[in-house]
């Protein structure tokens, strides 16, 4: 007969079949578990203690990982944008449910979590997007422990893979010119321009207006992004990020650049398919301008320019290279580009400045040669740099 304990106890005992089972009470609620030895028992009875001391409700108990993550995706749509809850519930159902479904949240170990990101490596996903499965569940079980459905972030513990950073491509000051040159004249010129100028992302680039320009200052205010949302099409949304809501200053050849644009665009406005949307750089009939057309101009303005094939998005990466090759300050760059702060930006390109050593070290050579010149014209023989003593 098992043995009566008090609320938030357990108890054990014995199947006619030889299995042990292990029951625990919390709130009023019991949970039992079955296991081949008394010990096992024992041993989950005193995890179940400890992890109710730590915070775990009565409704941790029960409900499965797969439940939780399904009623999780449900409460924080609103509180995403619709691309990124998209991408969740594509992790969720994709890399998640299959292999974590049944498991109760109560019994959620680290080693289980590990062993799916061996899994998922082993049928081919690569390390960034176990990086992202990894980051998605960390937040969903974060969540998950402010309700007390679990003791711990059990995920915390866990070292995802680190991911192979992608080629991140640049052209040299020449090239950047060469680029600007083939795209001279057509009706793309403005658009390249301040690509490499400013460094705004593709999608940023789409979502202008011609409202967001104030010809008086010649300032740039970024205040959306266009994006592809699955079942919805071409959307502008608001940027990423606080960082990403930026005012921007543009040079006479960008202002003078932008003017010229907008006049070729009152032309085009004439045509009767022209569909009013106030973008700077929309289609030929003024709807948003698809980002894959845009890549297909961009490769044949590579290759007649002669210049090696990369990404669009390395526009943006030549950006931050050129201005920080040229003694821009970090943190002008870091808010050009839009990023949170200026380590973002030291953190990406810093790998890119091993030359400004070189003018480091002769700036310091400068500081502190007269002060070695004043004691020569003083004549201190009294001086003797092998008498200081460290401290």
């Amino acid at each position: 007969m098992a043995k009566r304990r008090g609320n938030n106890e357990g108890s054990i005992f014995q199947r006619e079949n030889g299995n042990w089972v292990a029951q625990f009470r919390i709130n009023g609620q019991r949970v039992s578990r079955t296991f081949q030895t008394a010990k096992e028992c024992r041993n989950w009875i005193r995890q179940m203690q400890e992890q109710v001391d730590a915070g775990l409700t009565a409704d941790g108990m029960k409900i499965t990982v797969g439940e939780y993550l399904t009623h999780w995706l449900k409460t924080i749509k609103g509180s995403l944008r619709p691309k990124t809850h998209y991408q969740y519930e594509g992790v969720v159902r994709n890399h998640l449910l299959p292999k974590l479904d049944k498991i109760r949240m109560v019994d959620f170990q680290a080693s289980q979590i590990q062993s799916l990101y061996v899994q998922l490596q082993e049928n081919g996903i690569s390390k960034r997007t176990v990086g992202l499965v990894h980051s998605i569940l960390h937040k969903a079980i974060e969540d998950a422990y402010r309700q007390g459905l679990v003791a711990r972030n059990v995920v915390s513990v866990v070292q995802p893979p680190k991911p192979t950073q992608k080629e991140m491509k640049v052209l040299n000051d020449n090239q950047a010119r060469e680029l600007l040159i083939v795209a001279g004249g057509s009706e793309f010129e403005a658009l390249f321009h301040l690509a490499i100028t400013t460094g705004l992302r593709q999608g940023e680039l789409l979502g202008l207006k011609w409202g967001d320009m104030d010809w008086a200052t010649g300032v740039l205010d970024v205040q959306r992004q266009l994006q592809r949302i699955p079942q919805q099409g071409l959307v502008l949304t608001p940027p990423k990020t606080k960082a990403g809501r930026r005012l921007i200053q543009l040079g006479e050849g960008g202002v003078s650049k932008l003017a010229s644009h907008h006049k070729a665009q009152d032309a085009q406005r004439i045509s009767s398919d022209w569909q009013e949307h106030n973008l700077i750089f929309p289609s030929s009939v003024g709807t948003p301008f698809d980002p894959r057309n845009l890549l297909r101009v961009f490769k044949k303005l590579l290759k007649k320019a002669g210049l090696p094939d990369m990404r669009f998005h390395d526009l943006r990466h030549t950006a931050a290279t050129l201005m920080l090759l040229n003694n821009i300050p970090i943190i002008v760059v870091s808010r050009r580009l839009g990023h949170s702060k200026p380590s973002v930006t030291l953190d990406i390109y810093g790998h890119y400045l091993p030359g400004m050593q070189e003018g480091a070290a002769t700036l310091m050579d400068e500081l502190v040669t007269p002060i070695a010149a004043k004691w020569q014209q003083i004549g201190n023989s009294s001086f003797d740099p092998a008498h200081i003593k460290p401290d």
